[in-house]
């Protein structure tokens, strides 16, 4: 749909005793499946028997009443939804990811992309190490294998092992007796965990999924810190806190998360609501109406809306039974993916000059269809206001830009934007604007690198990259 796609989301549960911990997961993934659509799995902890199914496909459709039953009962269980940011969307790389090794068994369940994944992955390979899949996790996992033989417990190997890795990392590690939970040194995606009426603890990528269990949001995990989790409770290890700037990816509040979650503190529905009133301020215009795409468009749009005093209105109805992974039968019914997943409400918007409000434009196709039902539905103006600013830089941190060749902002200039559109006027939330999204009385700073190159850790090797995701090819060399 030409919308940008966050890698995952993690979510796991670690109780006293045995129960059908499955069941908690799915839930818990089904809160996060706007995070992955691509492939899900759940690993079942069953006294050191871990019992795992993954596939491609939605959680819904993986998790049959007989694949839930089959996953059986335990203390302790990790799941995952997936979205590949290369192309990796195969079965081979859903997660969790399971290892078993001379020191026991372990479960793997990660949401980022290391920035340093081809050099760890090209050392590991001269030391003989063999790879399975394109996933980061895989090479976490031997990372923290290594150490584990060195080690006189897995934390203290999931310790020396984060420092080694740089980039994005958000995980959840799961042996025979403890839930281990990791936060890479910036912070880049979310990482909470809750506790249930029970005792059970719960950790996730968003607050909303602690809320489809009914676990009690405790806190979110500091930047570098690595929760523990066992029959004694719950342990921090801040080795790897206050080493650099806390640097969130600040499209978790503008796109990625849902809504009702809580990110490091703030709502991501006042954060989006902030971003649609300096929108008003900014872009002001005479309008009649102000609507929102669904479903990230609409907290902006009720932003704008009350900034501006414009009255705001139901613009469309999502068909709810289409997600991201929708195929269309066809090239040449391309352009009925938008009309199908999208109608707009002509009472809403015939006759009326609209303010149509989005959270971004990416490569500005989706956006072009969209302004198009409009004009069709009877709009006499439509005015597109974006709660991102213009897209211009790649992101190695976890979202598909891989890099500047489709962002229509990267060649064009904004008229040019508004002309490709067909938008009366087009206006982007403006960079200085990020940070005060999330301001809850303290000082956070965010990453923003996709909106204007100030990347805060140090990037891949872009040959080692591409070698790696198949786009070059390298002739053997002599031996």
């Amino acid at each position: 749909m030409g919308k940008l796609h966050e890698e995952c989301g993690i979510f796991g549960i670690i109780g006293k005793e045995n129960a059908h911990v499955a069941a908690s997961v799915y839930y818990g993934l089904f809160a996060l499946q706007h995070r992955g659509q691509e492939s899900c799995g759940i690993t079942v902890n069953d006294d050191g028997v871990f019992n795992t199914y993954k596939d491609a496909g939605l959680v819904n459709d993986v998790f049959t009443p007989e694949v839930m039953e089959g996953l059986g009962e335990g203390n302790m269980a990790i799941g995952h939804v997936r979205y590949a940011t290369a192309d990796t969307s195969d079965r081979i790389n859903a997660q969790p990811l399971v290892v078993n090794h001379i020191k026991g068994r372990m479960a793997v369940s990660l949401n980022g992309t290391l920035t340093n994944y081809f050099e760890l992955r090209e050392k590991l390979e001269l030391k003989g190490a063999i790879f399975h899949t394109k996933s980061d996790a895989e090479i976490i996992s031997y990372l923290i294998t290594q150490e584990r033989l060195n080690s006189n417990s897995i934390e203290e190997a999931v310790d020396k092992a984060l420092g080694k890795i740089c980039g994005a990392c958000s995980m959840l590690v799961m042996s025979p007796t403890k839930l281990i939970a990791v936060r890479d040194e910036r912070g880049f995606r979310p990482l909470c965990y809750g506790k249930m009426s029970d005792g059970s603890y719960v950790v996730a990528s968003e607050s909303c999924a602690l809320d489809s269990v009914g676990a009690v949001l405790e806190r979110e995990l500091l930047p570098g810190e690595i929760l523990v989790f066992d029959k004694d409770g719950v342990r921090t290890i801040k080795n790897h806190c206050d080493k650099a700037p806390s640097s969130l990816c600040v499209f978790e509040y503008i796109y990625f998360a849902r809504p009702d979650s809580i990110i490091d503190g703030f709502s991501v529905h006042a954060a989006r609501r902030r971003a649609g009133a300096f929108l008003a301020l900014e872009h002001p215009v005479q309008a009649d109406v102000v609507i929102g795409v669904p479903d990230s468009g609409l907290d902006a749009a009720m932003g704008y809306a009350a900034q501006s005093g414009i009255p705001y209105g139901l613009g469309f109805i999502k068909n709810k039974y289409i997600g991201r992974t929708f195929i269309a039968p066809g090239q040449s019914v391309r352009e009925d993916k938008v009309r199908i997943k999208l109608n707009p409400v002509s009472e809403t918007v015939k006759g009326k000059r609209v303010v149509m409000v989005d959270d971004s434009i990416v490569r500005g196709t989706t956006c072009a269809r969209i302004v198009r039902l409009l004009r069709e539905a009877g709009a006499t103006e439509v005015h597109m206001r974006s709660s991102a600013p213009p897209f211009l830089y790649p992101c190695f941190y976890g979202t598909d830009i891989n890099s500047q060749d489709d962002l229509i902002a990267t060649n064009h200039s904004v008229e040019e934007i508004r002309k490709i559109l067909d938008v009366d006027s087009l206006g982007y939330l403006n960079v200085a604007d990020l940070p005060k999204l999330a301001s809850c009385g303290c000082e956070k700073t965010y990453c923003q690198a996709c909106f204007n190159a100030q990347y805060p850790t140090e990037l891949p090797d872009i040959k080692k990259k591409y070698k790696y995701e198949n786009k070059i090819s390298e002739k053997p060399k002599n031996n």
